[in-house]
């Protein structure tokens, strides 16, 4: 069975990005074979069509409710016969896996398209593209269209597995606003050597970039009347962070964990800056508090919280809820704190609670109720031991997020690279503001804190025929109280997008919808049962309305001889 063409075309419109990944299979048996396709693509986004087509006829993908699918799913296959196509398989993708049987001398083609908005951190938007043909492709090629009206600030390409040779299969042009990439290796630049069919294409192609910015409230852009607002200041003074660190050292950390945990928390004391204030909680059955008060991150205090963490060891059970509540006590009586200051708990574990309180919803009404609004916090979950669903709801009810760390090698790099994205806030109580008469369908307007290098995203509808979009932002910066104001012009800003043969029509549309969902979803994570339920209806109408495959949906593939399979979205939480 050999794969004679593999396409990935990839378009990217204001950070949202839309792929096509086009696989073409022939049987050159005399007998019937199975056809497979295999594509990883990136968690945070959502497939919104499938097809395959065999001998001229197409099978096509339908997406519906996860339930009805499921019972309609359940009806066609006896128990136990066929698993889900789509599978986590790594921190940043997931996998999507069909396989049909076709005849001898016959043809099928895959074609798989997903969307995704693509998100700023440290200063940068990664489209990540996953390469596995697992075999010599004749026709090959990975096409990248990038038209960012702002502006592009810097563009670079990176990939896991790119020789001299395949160096020659790329090309790059780029100009103010526009930028194009394609790799398109020949069958002997594909190869790892002359004599073998083996494959070099096996690995991460990345194309990293940021775009131009004005010092002003931000970017607008409209199309169809949906706008979206993207706003990311720079080069402003850094809010003094209070932060204490919650670190599991009960016996299940033993090993490799706690010793990445020390690399990491070595390196992150170095990155502390000389306002910051600082503590250190670490736990298993008993809770110890390394200084009863938070300390100025003076060279001597990190000097003696280093050598502190160097003797961490792991043993014993795991009392979360004492710890967390620990933390914010000394939050609570800390004195001497800068005025204006950003104050965080960063906990990592990589359990489930043992010890003291193990009833996790006792623990998150606690936690919720001890930390009142006043104090971000941030969960870190290490290896899959953990629940997950218990972390990230207790951070998102607390103004945080969180994050699995896989136990890999760069476990350590993982955490170094959360704290980097929260080192440095900039701005707290961000309200982006709106004509409320004409706006419809907001998306989220209200940030509790700004970091550099991420952005902030708002998005709608226009309702009434608005000429000039007025936008207001306030903002608390460490030296002052900010107001931005901004106006945008309507059928100006229509217009950047006419004639560009780049756009798939209604992206903005599509980008409110994406943010909508993902939105509605995070609140149904921390909220109340019966509002749960609302926010899931209302994100289940747009996946269907939109069609994407979201964590409430199922796309149903069916077969040749009627045999049907499930694409189903994973989400981290299992």
């Amino acid at each position: 069975v050999e794969i004679y063409s593999l396409h990935v075309d990839c378009r990217v419109t204001s950070r949202f990005a839309h792929t096509v990944i086009t696989s073409r299979i022939v049987n050159r048996a005399n007998e019937s074979r199975e056809a497979t396709f295999e594509v990883e693509l990136p968690k945070t986004a959502f497939i919104t069509n499938f097809s395959m087509s065999i001998d001229g006829e197409v099978y096509p993908g339908v997406i519906k409710e996860k339930a009805a699918a499921q019972n309609e799913y359940d009806l066609a296959v006896s128990k136990g016969q066929s698993a889900g196509l789509v599978k986590i398989t790594d921190r940043k993708l997931e996998q999507f896996h069909v396989s049909v049987s076709i005849a001898a001398a016959s043809k099928v083609t895959f074609e798989l398209t997903y969307e995704e908005l693509l998100k700023r951190q440290l200063g940068k938007y990664e489209l990540l593209i996953k390469v596995r043909p697992k075999q010599l492709v004749k026709h090959f090629q990975i096409d990248v269209h990038i038209f960012e009206p702002q502006g592009i600030h810097f563009l670079e390409t990176d990939s896991t597995f790119m020789t001299n040779e395949l160096t020659e299969a790329l090309t790059k042009e780029q100009n103010e606003t526009k930028a194009h990439i394609l790799f398109k290796p020949t069958l002997d630049q594909q190869k790892k050597n002359s004599e073998l069919d083996e494959t070099l294409l096996n690995g991460d192609f990345v194309v990293r970039y940021d775009v131009k910015r004005e010092a002003t409230a931000g970017d607008i852009q409209i199309v169809n009347g949906y706008f979206v607002h993207y706003f990311a200041p720079q080069e402003m003074p850094v809010f003094p962070k209070n932060v204490i660190f919650v670190i599991d050292r009960s016996g299940s950390m033993g090993g490799r964990k706690i010793e990445q945990t020390r690399d990491a928390l070595l390196k992150i004391l170095q990155d502390l800056r000389q306002e910051d204030h600082f503590s250190f909680i670490t736990f298993n059955h008993k809770v110890v508090e390394w200084k009863s008060s938070l300390l100025p991150a003076t060279e001597e205090n990190v000097a003696s919280a280093a050598a502190l963490v160097q003797t961490l060891s792991a043993r014993g059970g795991t009392d979360i809820s004492g710890a967390l509540l620990a933390a914010v006590g000394v939050l609570d009586k800390a004195q001497g704190l800068p005025e204006r200051s950003v104050s965080m708990i960063i906990l990592l574990t990589d359990g489930q609670p043992t010890s003291g309180e193990r009833n996790v919803e006792v623990i998150q009404e606690n936690v919720q109720k001890a930390i009142s609004g006043k104090y971000a916090l941030f969960c870190l979950g290490f290896g899959f031991d953990v629940s997950y669903k218990f972390l990230e709801k207790m951070a998102l009810s607390n103004g945080g997020i969180a994050r699995r760390i896989y136990e890999n090698a760069d476990a350590a790099l993982q955490l170094q690279g959360f704290y980097q994205e929260v080192a440095t806030p900039i701005l707290m109580q961000i309200e982006m503001q709106y004509p409320e008469n004409s706006i419809e369908g907001l998306t989220k307007n209200n940030f509790k804190l700004f970091f550099e290098g991420s952005e902030i995203i708002v998005s709608g509808k226009i309702s009434n025929e608005l000429d000039l979009l007025p936008v207001e932002i306030k903002a608390q910066s460490h030296m002052s109280n900010l107001t931005l104001k901004e106006e945008a012009n309507v059928k100006e800003k229509e217009q950047i997008f006419q004639n560009q043969r780049y756009i798939f029509g209604n992206f903005i549309e599509r980008l409110w919808a994406y943010l909508t969902i993902q939105q509605l979803l995070e609140k149904a994570i921390s909220a109340q049962e019966e509002d749960q339920k609302a926010l899931e209806a209302q994100a289940l109408d747009l996946s269907l309305q939109y069609s994407f495959v979201t964590p409430l949906t199922s796309m149903v593939v069916t077969k040749p001889q009627q045999q049907e399979e499930l694409a189903n979205k994973p989400t981290e939480a299992g």
